[in-house]
């Protein structure tokens, strides 16, 4: 964005603002004492500086930077109750202080919205458009189009050159004729693709930039590896492209999801696990003989084996590390039909939560004969194993749970749960969960 150098700070300052301001308003009180007020002011930028919470990337949009707002949120929340906690709450109650505490999030929010909303209305204006060019033709060139053609981006695509000739009406040329091209014409972004150039001629058009106030970008060969989870990371001057990245690769991402799934599993044991277990196990023996637990060994994170705990559904059987449920399957006896129905068969997979083996949400374990079968017969089957299975997880929400009937229901499975490895968040997770619950009242053709 153009003169994005002002808008870190005026964003920086509109945000203090709108934190001093409602607590003047509001808690007045605040600033009788000066050191609460610095230790406010101090924290936010401390808070925003190491959240990298103020970029100007051209292409972040608003829903992209929600995660770090809802960072900000906590830290800052954090930070906010302790100063009161230690600079005494005044004459106010803690549930006033938490209702202001939701105006400057509110605030903050709409303000947020508001800037999106101006920046991708200014960027539509002709005047404030970044003009390129593309210097070489590949596959990557109709991609990187479909960016430029995006007016919220404010882009305004010259067109290309290649030394092969084209009837394209945005071809400008060979490579040779762009140097003097991005002067007359006043390019400001150049993106190299490297797969059409040679090292001297990216040399050369460096050069240019570095002299010039023009900006190039290199775009990869990237042999048609690339995909949307692919990170690049810097290994001393080394870059080296990580092909299947993850949110839960960073080390505060595995920790928040593992404090969200002790502290939603331990709710679960202790609220509805606690009185379950000894009411199906008075209905369990009345309907049928057999033990309460049913325990199968399946695969989990990285292929290591664990005990899976279910309570049981169906009559004991020789089939059933082998074989899955069918639809009317005589091994489920009439308490089981209940439990499979309703879901509620999975529940002691809380403890599995607790200790460790399992996740509330993650692609579903599967006994370790299927595993072996779809690793070799499915294509990226084993992408699911990087992350701990779920109670229950993306595919199963979006209709492919239970009985795998045709090939179709584990691609798409598969597809899903890479989609979740990729897209991972906290919020997706509570999503997940709400749909899961949602859908146990809702009848679906695949639970039995």
């Amino acid at each position: 964005m153009k003169k994005s150098f002002f808008v870190i700070p005026l964003s920086f300052l509109a945000h203090i603002l709108i934190v001093n301001i409602t607590l003047y308003a509001l808690t007045p009180a605040t600033y009788l004492n000066t050191f609460s007020i610095i230790f406010l002011n101090i924290s936010w930028f401390l808070i925003t500086y190491s959240l990298d919470f103020y970029p100007t990337a051209r292409r972040e949009s608003f829903g992209q930077s929600l995660k770090n707002f809802f960072k900000l949120y906590l830290l800052f929340g954090l930070v906010y109750f302790t100063s009161f906690a230690f600079l005494k709450p005044y004459s106010y109650s803690w549930q006033y202080l938490f209702l202001v505490y939701l105006v400057i999030c509110s605030l903050l929010m709409l303000f947020r919205i508001i800037f999106y909303w101006s920046r991708n209305l200014v960027r539509t204006k002709e005047y404030v458009h970044t003009r390129t060019v593309v210097i070489g033709r590949d596959k990557n060139l109709k991609k990187i189009r479909r960016i430029f053609d995006i007016p919220k981006y404010g882009y305004r695509y010259m067109g290309y050159f290649d030394n092969s000739e084209s009837n394209s009406p945005t071809y400008l040329g060979t490579i040779e004729n762009s140097y003097d091209y991005i002067f007359k014409n006043n390019v400001e972004e150049v993106y190299c693709l490297a797969s059409r150039l040679s090292k001297d001629e990216i040399k050369h058009l460096m050069n240019i930039a570095d002299n010039s106030l023009k900006k190039i970008k290199i775009i990869p060969d990237n042999k048609e590896l690339f995909s949307r989870a692919m990170s690049i990371e810097l290994y001393d001057s080394v870059p080296v492209l990580n092909l299947r990245a993850s949110p839960l690769d960073l080390e505060y991402s595995n920790l928040l999801k593992r404090i969200f799934d002790i502290i939603f599993s331990s709710f679960a044991i202790l609220f509805v696990l606690s009185w379950l277990i000894p009411v199906v196990f008075i209905l369990m023996k009345l309907d049928s003989k057999g033990p309460l637990f049913f325990k199968q060994k399946r695969h989990g994170v990285n292929k290591n084996t664990f005990w899976c705990y279910k309570f049981r559904s169906m009559a004991k059987n020789k089939d059933s590390d082998t074989k899955m449920a069918t639809k009317n399957d005589m091994r489920i006896t009439k308490l089981g039909r209940i439990l499979r129905k309703t879901s509620i068969d999975e529940l002691p997979q809380f403890f599995n939560v607790l200790k460790g083996d399992m996740s509330i949400v993650g692609p579903r374990p599967h006994m370790e004969l299927h595993t072996r079968q779809y690793e070799t017969s499915v294509e990226k089957y084993l992408v699911r194993h990087f992350l701990k299975p779920g109670i229950t997880g993306l595919a199963q929400v979006k209709g492919y749970r239970g009985e795998i009937i045709h090939k179709s229901d584990i691609i798409n499975r598969v597809r899903y749960d890479i989609f979740y490895m990729e897209k991972w968040s906290i919020l997706l997770d509570i999503q997940i969960i709400i749909r899961t619950v949602t859908n146990i009242f809702v009848a679906d053709k695949n639970a039995y």
